[in-house]
């Protein structure tokens, strides 16, 4: 399945809704082109929405580092949001759960931008003991 991409704003922070996959090739080349462009618009605050992404390979988390890399580089930020049980997996297995911020949802992904907001951050170490149980 082509990787979807459909850009929208909320309250400055330009918020990426994906669906399909992040693999090698076509979709992971669209995802670095998408997140170029934006950060040659100067818009460098951005969260990926991952909800509807089923799967990323290595290909897919490289685009992922780079991305992160090019905005934290243009002075900006990347989240993510609404991640599966397997791409959370995938995060903590490769420790890159420990470079992204995560969260379980796009409010909080969105107030993390602004100090003094309320913010839940995504909570690793009860997934991973919620993991040990199942």
């Amino acid at each position: 399945m082509a990787l979807e991409i459909q850009q929208r704003e909320r309250e400055g922070i330009v918020i990426l809704d994906l669906a399909g996959r992040i693999t090698v090739g076509e979709e992971a080349s669209r995802l670095r082109d998408s997140l170029r462009e934006l950060i040659a618009a100067g818009k460098t605050r951005v969260i990926l929405n991952l909800e509807r992404v089923d799967y990323i390979d290595s290909t897919g988390l490289g685009a992922l580092v780079m991305g992160y890399t090019s905005v934290r580089k243009a002075g900006g930020a990347l989240k993510l949001v609404n991640l599966s049980r397997r791409n959370i997996e995938l995060l903590v297995f490769t420790k890159l759960e420990t470079v992204f911020e995560i969260f379980d949802n796009e409010l909080d992904a969105l107030n993390s931008f602004f100090p003094g907001r309320s913010v839940r951050r995504f909570d690793i170490l009860s997934f991973v003991q919620g993991q040990r149980q199942h």
